[in-house]
């Protein structure tokens, strides 16, 4: 009996599953034609917020100088700017770290809920979409920037639970969107099915024959119906062939395996995600991406620095404890340079099909969920945007006066064509995109 459907042909060739999304995607695995430049974006997390007098630049617009923790990006400083005096003000349910978190990139309040922190009001899960979901959306939804993912949500060493303070990705209202912790998910996900592609090709070579052989036994119906399968059966060598030269223009990575998960092997992990993460961008796998370090309350203990305290607990200290200050300066410089090894990677590699590199058409937002720790402010907000693609002037430091983030995530989803005059709370909205150009 013939398959009346490409499922079941499929399936009838003893394909996995796996395979059948797969297959009808191949067009989006091919890559960008190279008519347009890529725009690309990164978000990337950091907890319990920064050590403010040693991370904002003190003179203003392109004079300004690093300080201790921004020093690890002192190649990439007239590719980058800082937007001091932007300001979370989203209100409501939940505690200063919850709404700090998941209402980051929503820029929107928290349902109500029964997840009880600190001492203000439980809450539960974020009202609407999150910035990288819309702008994921919107290339999605254009064919000539769609991929095969969309977006790439990594973590390294998120605490193994759900709730408010580990998550800061939202597919919509009451919707969140879990980061995968380890980086052998992430690369059975980019790359898992070239094992399918593998089948796919040496079960059409045996297919092409008995499909020639059965023809000759058929009649004129069902002769037309087996035309039409042996009509896909060209197609998908034609998608084989195209994928084997185009698809990968980098090789998969090379994982070493065995890594701890655990916080120990956070160094190691991070090295790995940003590799996994810097591939999939340059095979055109997915162009939007979250990289979240840790999660709000994080408690890692760097023992790799010569810190045994946890991170959240180190926040809340006093700013007369000199000791706990320096420790949170070394703390906020290793992620610094977490940054720095990512723009590094992204600029050794030639734009695919463009000019440039791809650190050129990748901007990286480094962000926080509080101003500062032991204060639990949602003022000044460390916001560090880095590198291009997206037409801002870079080399600066701004400064603003408690300006809604809204506006900041406006201005974003303004540079990549997607012309939303709102996002999330709508009155915080108002005033439109922050001029960045």
């Amino acid at each position: 009996m013939i398959p009346t459907t490409r499922r079941q042909f499929l399936r009838s060739l003893g394909l996995s599953a796996a395979a059948l999304p797969f297959l009808p995607a191949l067009h989006r695995l091919r890559g960008s034609d190279g008519a347009m430049p890529a725009q690309r974006i990164i978000f990337m997390f950091s907890p319990n917020g920064t050590v403010p007098w040693e991370f904002w630049p003190e003179q203003a617009d392109s004079d300004f100088q690093l300080k201790r923790i921004l020093s690890p990006l002192d190649p990439f400083k007239n590719r980058m700017m800082t937007l001091k005096g932007i300001s979370n003000k989203i209100r409501g349910d939940g505690d200063g770290h919850m709404r700090g978190m998941s209402c980051l990139l929503t820029a929107i309040e928290l349902n109500p809920g029964n997840i009880q922190g600190g001492s203000d009001r439980p809450a539960g899960w974020a009202k609407g979409i999150s910035i990288d979901q819309e702008i994921k959306n919107f290339l999605q939804s254009r064919k000539e920037t769609a991929t095969r993912f969309g977006s790439l949500e990594l973590g390294i060493n998120v605490g193994n639970r759900a709730d408010p303070w580990t998550r800061w990705t939202y597919a919509g209202n009451n919707q969140p969107v879990a980061p995968s912790n380890s980086p052998y998910e992430i690369f059975d996900k980019l790359y898992g099915q070239v094992k399918d592609r593998e089948n796919l090709g040496s079960v059409l070579d045996e297919v092409r024959e008995d499909l020639s052989i059965v023809a000759s036994k058929l009649g004129k119906e069902e002769r037309e119906m087996l035309e039409k399968h042996t009509s896909f059966v060209r197609q998908m060598e034609t998608d084989l062939a195209a994928l084997d030269a185009q698809t990968l223009r980098f090789p998969a990575p090379k994982l070493e395996p065995g890594v701890d998960l655990d916080n120990d092997g956070i160094p190691k992990v991070s090295e790995m995600q940003a590799d996994l993460l810097v591939n999939a961008f340059a095979n055109d796998l997915a162009r939007v991406a979250t990289l979240e370090y840790t999660n709000s309350v994080g408690q890692t203990r760097m023992r790799w620095l010569g810190i045994n305290e946890g991170h959240h607990g180190l926040s809340h200290e006093p700013d007369s404890n000199k000791d706990a200050q320096e420790k949170l300066v070394k703390i906020n410089v290793w992620f610094a340079e977490q940054l720095a090894a990512l723009a590094t990677k992204l600029d050794s590699i030639p734009e695919p099909g463009g000019s440039g590199t791809m650190l050129d058409h990748t901007t990286i937002v480094w962000t926080n969920e509080l101003g500062k720790g032991n204060s639990h402010s949602h003022d000044d907000i460390p916001f560090l945007l880095l590198g291009g693609g997206l037409g801002f002037q870079t080399g600066r430091a701004l400064q603003f006066e408690k300006v809604p983030h809204n506006r900041l995530w406006l201005s974003l989803t303004h540079a990549f064509g997607h012309q939303i005059q709102t996002f999330g709370n709508q009155e915080l909205s108002q005033g439109g995109p922050l001029s960045l150009t």
